[in-house]
């Protein structure tokens, strides 16, 4: 290169860098820091590029980049995404306290939140927002997101909808004021029978412990000696949160979790209160979905012989991650420790391969995993044993259930597929509520009532069913046989959405639960003494 070139390069860099407080040094001197070199990278960059660039985005996608050579679980979120990435941890969001679904390009409320600002204006299920802040938002296309970002906004702000609502001639307005509302991590709990009591936990949030209290105590208000604690599906949260639901289970002094770090020393979780339910016979359901928290109160339940694991080897997520605001607004989420079960299992899955992390879950299914458990093979090394019983566990790729609980795919066919992917169960369920809800509230003034009539209900159920699809999916061909070998599923589903927009969705999980495999199999260890024949402690 021409050495005149060459100079007035380095000069253009040297005073671009000292606009931005980088330094350049001699070749000779010693090396800088990694990171005045990505300063002073960016800054060449932003001055010297052949076009121009988005320095702020180059940054972002520097950040992301160095936290994808750490592991799978250190992640970048950009200022604009914080809020709506913590609501899950927090267990609440601010926001007018409707649950909504966009039905064809109509917004429409599927139910306000129980003491939320709508609830208590009047809004009612079924009525259709048009106008935000006097702007349509009607037939324009409008997605989920374009929602969140007019109806959610500070706490105590005000937002003016306008509403339309059936039989009424003119639309409603109204102005809400935007209040914290709860995301309950507790997604349903009822009794199963007159002994057994259900609890399903989607998230392991701020409020999850107070949530899981308070079911608990409702459940054993109405006779509950047996508990099945439902966690499939459910991704993690909070490590503080699942260490003290494990401690409702556990008694005093036992280890729940340990997590250790480059940085981090040796940090213990015992249980170190008196637990609501240490006592009786206890269930966990896990699959393929559990992870992180979830994988932390199965392991310490099953290291420590209080209760049996049923369902499919749970996700393997062995990390903890601190979350690190940065000075723009941005967060990190950073690993800074693995944690292990009481036996000493560490059950991170390996990710040194990044695309074989991303497909694991394929490859489990083309494995045959979640049919066979023989197709699941662990070596030696990751052997443990629990703490009282002495039981064979496993470490590495998550938890292994005490009972294997293969996928069930009966009655699962192209026809089901197409019809839920289409949401065509969901979204008949919403407009045949809508359009007949007085007449239903009439008909099942209880969901008691409602559930025990499910089978003299369904046959014109399925009636409109098949006039909406005709109506709505001209071109869609079902294919009868098909369609006659998943019906139970249909029928199930369909009647689960029903009583979720008629009532809440607790009450979707209690008709949905009908076709859960892993349930009605711990329903069964429950009733036919398997469980007393598990080498448990005596509780």
């Amino acid at each position: 290169m021409n050495t005149m070139i060459q100079f007035r390069l380095y000069i253009s860099a040297f005073f671009v860098c000292l606009l931005t407080g980088v330094t350049i040094q001699a070749q000779e001197q010693t090396a800088i820091r990694p990171e005045n070199r990505v300063s002073e990278a960016l800054s060449f960059i932003d001055y010297l590029y052949v076009d121009d660039v988005n320095a702020e985005e180059l940054a972002n996608e520097a950040i992301v980049a160095m936290l994808e050579k750490l592991d799978p679980h250190s992640v970048y979120i950009p200022k604009e995404d914080v809020d709506d990435a913590n609501q899950q941890i927090n267990g609440s969001f601010v926001g007018i306290g409707v649950r909504f679904q966009i039905i064809k390009d109509t917004l429409m409320i599927v139910n306000p939140i129980p003491g939320g600002p709508s609830e208590k204006l009047g809004i009612r299920a079924g009525d259709q927002i048009i106008a935000v802040d006097g702007e349509n938002v009607a037939g324009i296309g409008i997605k989920n997101a374009d929602v969140r970002d007019q109806l959610m906004g500070e706490l105590g702000s005000k937002v003016n909808v306008t509403i339309k609502r059936k039989n009424e001639t003119e639309p409603l307005e109204y102005t809400i004021k935007r209040d914290k509302i709860p995301l309950h991590s507790v997604a349903s709990h009822y009794m199963i029978d007159n002994r057994i009591g259900y609890l399903k936990l989607t998230s392991f949030s701020r409020t999850t412990v107070d949530e899981v209290r308070e079911a608990i105590k409702e459940l054993k208000s109405k006779g509950m000696q047996d508990l099945i604690f439902d966690l499939q599906g459910n991704g993690g949260g909070l490590l503080y949160a699942s260490k003290v639901v494990a401690d409702e289970f556990l008694s005093d002094d036992q280890l729940i979790v340990y997590s250790e770090g480059r940085r981090q020393p040796r940090q213990e979780y015992l249980a170190d209160q008196k637990g609501i339910f240490e006592k009786g016979r206890l269930v966990i359901l896990i699959d393929e979905g559990s992870a992180s928290a979830s994988e932390i109160l199965s392991g310490a339940v099953q290291d420590w012989d209080r209760g049996l694991i049923v369902g499919r080897r749970s996700f393997g997520k062995g990390l903890v991650q601190r979350p690190i605001d940065l000075s723009d607004g941005a967060q990190i989420r950073l690993t800074i420790a693995r944690y292990y079960t009481p036996s000493g299992r560490f059950i991170q899955k390996p990710y040194e391969d990044s695309e074989a992390y991303e497909k694991d879950a394929v490859n489990r299914y083309l494995r045959g995993e979640y049919m066979h458990k023989d197709s699941i093979r662990l070596p030696d090394s990751l052997l443990h044993r629990t703490k009282i019983s002495g039981r064979e566990v496993y470490g590495g790729g998550g938890i292994m259930p005490d009972i294997f609980v293969p996928l069930d795919t009966i009655g699962v066919t192209d026809v089901l597929r197409t019809l839920a992917r289409k949401g065509h169960m969901n979204g008949f369920s919403i407009d045949y509520v809508n359009d007949n809800r007085e007449q239903l509230k009439k008909r099942f003034p209880t969901f008691e009532s409602y559930k025990a009539s499910l089978d003299t209900f369904y046959p014109e159920v399925e009636k409109a069913f098949r006039a909406y699809l005709t109506k709505e999916d001209p071109e869609l061909t079902l294919d009868n046989e098909e369609y006659e070998e998943s019906e139970f599923l249909i029928k199930t589903r369909v009647l689960a959405f029903i009583a979720q927009n008629l009532w809440d969705y607790d009450r979707f999980y209690e008709i949905y639960n009908a076709t859960n495999e892993i349930l009605l199999r711990a329903v069964e260890v429950l009733g036919n003494k398997e469980y007393e024949k598990s080498k448990l402690a005596k509780n």
